[in-house]
């Protein structure tokens, strides 16, 4: 007994030498190794910190994922390691991660990550390891390959790290704190099981485009990215467009055409024939375009395949629409929101829910 106490004290001090600095290179250097995927750039030299071989296997798991989650295509899974890499840098890391503590007395934070987008758990990933603190990651079964390589290129990068990252397909155990993200039953089981421990917990959200009617055919096709990339499945995919009335709609489906290539994704392609003859035998009004069904209602989440819009007369109007759907809008683009074109990629200090997750983490 006295030697397991001593060998838990050894792992303790072992795990606590891992230094705030230290992990802010690591994550920069991941960052480098990240836009290098994203962009299909070829292995030259060390200057990435990996092996070629290592790289070529990465290079061929970002293939290959597709036959695990048909939504995970090839160039998706690239768009979002560029994406995630991006914010990557040393000046934004160190700017958003000096607003924090940096806790000497490390607690075990289990992760529960979604799997609608790739690697959509990294920044509540990168939140734990920056707050000082351990991170038992629960990968969603959809999204569950490339994690575990991610994490091994950090750890080269900052070996110490090695105690402080685990991942479980099992019952979660040994835990002092909960982050869950999901759908809204799944939100449901969190509160079931997890409520006891402090905690954080998502459901579904979606985003919401406004526009004021002067924007430009470029900032429309800027428009079409936060609309289809990632086939319109993450909480910042727009799935609802507020147009000023008397707004020519023809104009989002001229700007809009070049997203044509999505209907070759078979799962993207299947959404948009189920809904299409969903709405055709209900005799409703669809304006349609062959890869897009769009549906004039109020209804905020339009489903896959599809986009929703409703115009509004004053701003007072859509003052009143968001406050209605606080609950469930993740961002906002366009007029008083976000540029057109950047929703789905979020600064380091652009949190889920617009919940601080490293206060609340700092707070432990």
């Amino acid at each position: 007994m006295d030697y397991f106490v001593q060998s838990l004290k050894k792992e303790a001090s072992y795990i606590c030498t891992v230094k705030k600095e230290s992990l802010i290179k690591a994550f920069v250097q991941l960052g480098v190794v990240m836009r290098h995927f994203g962009l299909s750039r070829p292995w030259k030299n060390f200057e990435l910190g990996i092996t070629e071989a290592e790289f070529d296997h990465f290079n061929e798991l970002i293939g290959y994922v597709k036959h695990n989650n048909g939504w995970f295509s090839e160039d998706m899974v690239r768009k979002a390691l560029f994406n995630l890499g991006e914010a990557l840098t040393l000046d934004d890391l160190e700017s958003w991660s000096k607003k924090y503590a940096f806790t000497d007395e490390p607690k075990s934070v289990a992760v529960i990550m979604a799997g609608n987008i790739p690697l959509v758990g990294f920044h509540d990933f990168m939140c734990v390891l920056l707050s000082g603190n351990s991170i038992i990651a629960k990968m969603s079964s959809d999204d569950d390959k490339l994690f575990p390589l991610i994490t091994d290129f950090l750890i080269c990068f900052e070996p110490k790290l090695k105690g402080r990252i685990s991942f479980s397909d099992r019952k979660l155990q040994g835990f002092d704190a909960v982050i869950a993200t999901g759908s809204n039953s799944s939100y449901l089981h969190f509160e079931q099981y997890f409520s006891k421990y402090p905690h954080v917990f998502r459901k579904n959200r979606t985003s919401v485009a406004v526009l004021a009617g002067a924007e430009s055919d470029d900032e429309l096709k800027a428009l079409s990215k936060d609309i289809f990339e990632f086939y319109g499945r993450g909480c910042r995919s727009v799935s609802h467009l507020l147009l000023p009335k008397g707004f020519e709609i023809n104009r989002v489906f001229e700007n809009i055409v070049h997203q044509g290539e999505v209907i070759n994704n078979k799962k993207y392609g299947n959404n948009y024939d189920y809904n299409k003859a969903i709405h055709l035998m209900n005799q409703e009004n669809l304006l349609d375009n062959n890869f897009v069904l769009l549906k004039e209602t109020k209804d905020l989440t339009s489903p896959l395949g599809m986009l929703y819009y409703h115009f509004y007369e004053n701003e007072a109007e859509i003052a009143s629409y968001f406050e209605s759907h606080k609950e469930s809008i993740q961002c906002r683009v366009g007029l008083d929101g976000l540029p057109f074109g950047t929703a789905q990629c979020p600064a380091l200090g652009d949190y889920a829910d617009q919940f601080d997750t490293m206060t609340w983490l700092n707070t432990l």
